[in-house]
């Protein structure tokens, strides 16, 4: 019997065929270099289901993204970049120095550098 991942679904299911992801991938990459973009963004996807003809398809995608960004935001992460905007600029300098001493030591078999506490970097200042 094959796993059940979606009430009454099984994995292949509810999975998208290859050839329609290589698809959308490679019209969403022409949109997004037509654009003079390195990097796809949602917006391209959106573009290339349109291109594409996928129109039944843009709404859905569309709230998917939308819910995506919500929940990454509401994440204890804070999204990409996080913790960083709470951050001064010196802090940051900090923390950057700090984890390229731990990438190197890492790199040269060393031991690790401990992370600073939060305490300790308000006393620094």
């Amino acid at each position: 019997m094959e796993p059940m991942d979606i009430v009454g679904k099984s994995k292949e299911d509810v999975s998208l065929p290859k050839e329609f992801i290589n698809l959308i991938s490679s019209e969403s990459n022409e949109v997004c270099s037509q654009e003079e973009k390195r990097t796809i963004a949602p917006e391209h996807v959106l573009k290339a289901l349109e291109v594409l003809g996928f129109h039944d398809y843009i709404e859905e995608v569309y709230a998917a993204y939308e819910q995506h960004k919500l929940e990454t935001l509401d994440s204890p992460k804070g999204g990409k970049w996080g913790s960083g905007a709470e951050m001064t600029e010196e802090e940051a300098l900090a923390e950057q120095q700090r984890m390229f001493a731990e990438a190197r030591a890492r790199m040269n078999g060393g031991m690790t550098i401990p992370k600073q506490s939060e305490s300790d970097r308000g006393l620094e200042s």
